[in-house]
């Protein structure tokens, strides 16, 4: 028996650092039938594909010696700002009153950075969370997956 219940209208949010999809019940507990409310994505290539430009240099001290600093992670920052838009969404919806609880399904680092912008009125509508990758999945597998 299952210890998550996907009660009638319950929304379900499942991301990963470049896909999100807001799903509500529109089934039982017992038969649930997940719709797509919406569904947001941005395109997140690879950090060689972002930035083009060499490493930076620092002088180390009054020595001829340079160190390399690292480049920066388009890559990661881009799936933060992504975790922020998804917090802003989630945050938005639900002073509108689209859902009272809802169920976050993302990857375990996901899951941590949109829990860390997440709004105090958010945060306490989370049922529970659910440190999966299921964005790329049918609703179908999604349901079994989260009543497994």
């Amino acid at each position: 028996m299952s210890l998550l219940k996907l009660e009638h209208n319950l929304w379900v949010v499942v991301a990963d650092g470049e896909k999100a999809l807001f799903l509500r019940n529109a089934g039982t507990a017992l038969n649930p039938q997940l719709e797509v409310v919406r569904q947001v994505s941005q395109e997140n290539p690879p950090t060689h594909e972002q930035g083009t430009d060499r490493p930076g240099r620092l002088n180390d001290a009054a020595f001829a010696h340079r160190s390399a600093v690292a480049d920066t992670d388009w890559h990661r920052i881009a799936k933060e700002r992504f975790a922020d838009e998804i917090a802003d969404r989630l945050y938005k919806l639900a002073q509108n009153g689209s859902f009272d609880h809802f169920v976050l399904v993302a990857q375990p680092h996901v899951l941590g950075a949109i829990r860390k912008k997440m709004h105090k009125s958010v945060l306490c509508r989370i049922k529970t969370e659910v440190p999966k990758t299921l964005t790329n999945h049918t609703l179908a597998e999604i349901e079994r997956n989260l009543l497994a």
